[in-house]
């Protein structure tokens, strides 16, 4: 096997492996291949064969193919006022979804836009969700319902969206850009 190829499946299964949390050890195990064979699989080195990366893929839960196919970098460009947007009902607040959670991963990115005198109010999301804002303009005051904190462009914050928290527009063409973290 030429050494494209080989890179390309050492890259593929240290990627899915640890998108399992699996140790070598127990992915050879479920693989019913030797944790050398793993190991030098994920160094690409060795020449595996059909079986060995087809009872990886089994193993992994991923189709075969993935584990064969050199990584395409994946680019995507949403422009401003693109994208599905969600108004809140209570506040001028419009939250566009820029990344939806693909499969196995555990965040979104959204694209905030807010006014002054409205207070958005969200009630705790699902236990463990962390959100990460950076203010991008205007000024806001959000964070935890009862301690908020006031931000400035550029400044960030972080706070357990499994809590009641809030964002407040303090000035007009308030944005941000929120980060719901599912841990």
């Amino acid at each position: 096997m030429s050494q494209a190829p080989l890179d390309a499946i050492a890259f593929s299964l240290r990627r899915e492996r640890e998108r399992l949390g699996l140790s070598l050890s127990e992915l050879a195990k479920r693989a019913g291949i030797a944790k050398s064979t793993l190991s030098q699989l994920e160094a690409a080195s060795g020449n595996p064969s059909v079986e060995t990366l087809w009872a990886l893929s089994v193993a992994l839960d991923v189709p075969f193919a993935r584990l064969v196919e050199p990584a395409r970098p994946t680019v995507q460009v949403i422009r401003k006022g693109e994208g599905p947007a969600v108004f809140s009902e209570r506040a001028d607040y419009v939250a566009v979804v820029l990344s939806a959670c693909p499969p196995n991963a555990r965040r979104d990115i959204y694209l905030l836009s807010a006014e002054p005198g409205s207070v958005r109010a969200s009630e705790p999301h699902m236990p463990g969700v962390v959100e990460h804002v950076v203010l991008c303009s205007g000024r806001a005051r959000l964070g935890l319902t009862d301690d908020p904190v006031e931000l400035d462009p550029g400044d960030y914050i972080a706070y357990p969206g499994d809590l009641p928290h809030v964002f407040e527009a303090l000035e007009p063409g308030t944005t941000a850009v929120l980060v719901s973290e599912h841990v």
